[in-house]
């Protein structure tokens, strides 16, 4: 079990109150905002618990490529990927062009962690290094 260490940084240090404007803006106006805030708040945390989830999955990818001398990358997956989520973003009325910058960030770190895990493998199991143009 972990124990609180009130001298470390932490989540529990978070003021979900703090603000630049506190004291400059009514404050019916600041209560509205910081409810609202709330919400953000709560969203960003379950991106955050989200985005974690993906990247064990993707990991699990990594280490099957890397078992099988897969690449890295896989272009038309990663195509696919970017024209599905840019169609996503158009129903839920999201800009494509951001949800497609999201993605590709995504998509080069998952390449990059997959790029590492091959070469643990490689170093481990005493294998040459894997040269493609797809990776």
């Amino acid at each position: 079990m972990t124990q609180h260490n009130p001298s470390s940084p932490g989540a529990d240090e978070f003021d979900p109150s703090a603000s630049s404007l506190a004291g400059h803006v009514d404050d019916s106006v600041m209560a509205e905002l910081l409810s609202i805030r709330s919400s953000i708040d709560n969203i960003d945390a379950t991106l955050v618990y989200l985005l974690a989830e993906r990247f064990k999955a993707t990991q699990k990818v990594g280490f099957l490529k890397a078992n099988h001398r897969l690449p890295a990358g896989d272009p038309g997956r990663e195509a696919a990927q970017i024209a599905r989520l840019r169609r996503l973003a158009e129903d839920a009325h999201l800009d494509p062009a951001f949800a497609e910058k999201f993605l590709n960030f995504i998509i080069g770190e998952v390449i990059r962690h997959h790029e590492a895990i091959a070469e643990d493998h490689q170093a481990s199991s005493g294998q040459q290094p894997q040269t493609s143009a797809l990776a």
